[in-house]
Formats: structure tokens, sequence, C-alpha cells
């Protein structure tokens, strides 16, 4: 630990606020603990939950780090007991459960996935946080198979995109949902086959219109409200509908008829405060699965804007502003 400082620039709000409550303070750089890894953060992702706990309304879990940041991307620096010395030194971005908006930051090793020649460190940073949640919603909760068509809202989101990315790779027809028509040009761009301007044309007449009457096997709702009936009336027979987010609404009237009827399935998850063991099995399954794609370049992330980290409060004014086109991404040098 000799060549780590003591000290790191970080966001760390001390109240919950605007984004200007997100300014630049001085931290004590964490100390990785048994089976983890200190990262030098080259850059971090900037999620949706990292809004929500700047304005109080998503703390971090128990034991996490008050500095808000769910994905990182950098080279470790230290590790901590039982983990390897040949970690050291190595590329990796790593999904973690906070403390992101720093210099440095700790994460679980098995939680860390190895940064390719085919990534920059700000591509990379841009990966684990979309990549952890799609596939363990699509593919291990909605049981996605080649064949199978899968509407997503939010089309031009990290998520949204993220989802047409491995639809693409994996034989999925995706149909998503954007509030523009540049928005859904660009996500047709992206890989989406079918998009809708939900703000000019009724998304579950337009899925019927695609789909031939038939429905979609899957939907992947980050909205919530009053949106989940609609929803429902989008699946086909047996189809799986997945909460990943309640941004319009945690509560919802379900039809239990249609439910039993149809033998449909409504499930969803959460992440960030699943433990260590469950993120180090998605992790393991993305390094079969996925990350051979990674490496061949054939999967990267739908890149929007980068902001140091000094400014981070604009890159939380784009977020909330609702303009952009896949990830942004916070740099430290």
């Amino acid at each position: 630990m000799t060549t780590v400082p003591e000290k790191m620039r970080a966001i760390d709000p001390a109240e919950a606020g605007g984004p200007d409550v997100l300014r630049i303070v001085e931290r004590p750089v964490p100390r990785p603990g048994a089976g983890e890894v200190l990262i030098a953060v080259a850059a971090a992702g900037v999620n949706r939950p990292d809004v929500m706990q700047r304005k109080g309304a998503y703390p971090p879990p128990p034991g996490a780090p008050s500095i808000p940041g769910l994905e990182i991307a950098g080279t470790v620096a230290a590790v901590g007991e039982g983990v390897g010395p040949e970690q050291m030194g190595q590329p990796v971005c790593a999904l973690i459960a906070g403390g992101g908006y720093g210099e440095y930051a700790c994460a679980p090793a098995g939680q860390c996935l190895p940064v390719p020649d085919a990534l920059t460190m700000t591509e990379a940073a841009a990966i684990p946080e979309t990549l952890f949640t799609v596939w363990s919603n699509l593919f291990e909760r909605a049981f996605a198979d080649a064949g199978d068509t899968v509407l997503v809202h939010g089309g031009t989101s990290g998520i949204g995109t993220m989802a047409i990315s491995l639809g693409r790779l994996f034989g999925l027809t995706s149909i998503v949902t954007c509030g523009t028509d540049a928005k859904c040009d660009a996500a047709r761009v992206w890989g989406a086959d079918h998009a809708i301007n939900y703000r000019q044309e009724d998304f579950v007449d337009r899925v019927a219109a695609i789909t031939g009457g038939a429905g979609v096997q899957i939907v992947i709702d980050m909205v919530g409200g009053d949106y989940v009936p609609r929803n429902l009336k989008c699946l086909a027979e047996d189809g799986r509908h997945v909460s990943i987010a309640v941004q319009g609404g945690a509560k919802a009237t379900i039809p239990i008829f249609q439910v039993m009827q149809r033998r449909l399935t409504l499930t969803g998850s959460t992440l960030r405060a699943r433990d260590t063991g469950f993120k180090t099995m998605v992790a393991d399954e993305l390094s079969r699965n996925v990350w051979p794609h990674v490496e061949a370049g054939a999967l990267k992330p739908c890149m929007d804007r980068t902001f140091p980290l000094e400014r981070a409060a604009d890159a939380h004014a784009r977020m909330e502003a609702g303009d952009h086109i896949g990830k942004i991404v916070l740099t430290m040098r």
C-alpha cells in the first residue's frame, strides 16, 4: 500500500439536493478488505440510481460507501487478504455497491472483469451496471432464448441500449420505446428492430401490429405504475414481465384473471443490495457467455458524453434532462 496515497478527491455530498451538491471533497483512500481489490479509478459510469441517491431517495445499502457510483474501470492498486498478488496492476472494470465517484474504490474481486484491448477505460466503465442488470433480468429471470421478441422501455437509456446489444448477439428481436423520433432513429441505428415513439403512438397497439397480434415473450419495464397493465396486454401467452425500476410509480393495478388465463409471469429484481455471492455468480456467467464478444470488439457500450469528476453536477443535470443517448461517464484525470 506504500504507493497508494492516504487521501483522494471524491464526490461525497453531505446532504441531499440538486446537482449542485456534487462537489469535490477530500476523503481517505479506502483499504481493501478480505476478497477485495483496490482500484485506481480511471472512469466511473453515471446511472439513474446515482441521481436517486443524490436526491435522498435511494440510500446506499448497509456497509456500502456514501460516495455514489456503481461501476468503475481502472487498475488494481492493492489487494486484500485472499486475493492473489498477480491481480496487481491489472486493468479491470467492476460492479460495486458504491464509491465510484472517487479516485480510488474497493471492489469484490469476484465482481471484476478484465478490460481487453478492444475497450478504452471510459468504455469499460460504462459496461458493468447495465450488463449485470440486463443479463440477470433478461436472461436469468425472463429466460430469454433465441427467437424471442422483447419489449424494452427507455430504448436509448444505458439499460435500453445494452438490451438491444445483447439481443442482437443472442438472436432476440427487440422492440423499444423512446420519447422522440430522433431517439427512435438512434435506437434503430444502434440495432433495435423496431422503435416506437410513445408520445405519438400507443405502444400497445404498435406492439400488436408489429407482432401480428401474437405479442412479445418478454417485457423489460423501468416505468412501473400504469405501464404495468399496458405491458401485460403486450405479452404473448406464457409471457414474462420483468420490473427493474419504478420511475413512473411503485404501485400498479394488475388484471389477475388475465394473468391466470394467459399464464403470465410477473417478476423483477433490484441489483445493488444483492450479496457478493450472487454478483460473483453473474460475473462468472458474463465471463463465459458475454466477455468473449467484448474481447472481440462485438459488444461495446453506447456512449453519450464524458465529464471530468469536477463536473459531476453537469453529468447529473444531463441525465435528468433526458437528452442523453447511451451512457454518461465521469473521468478522474
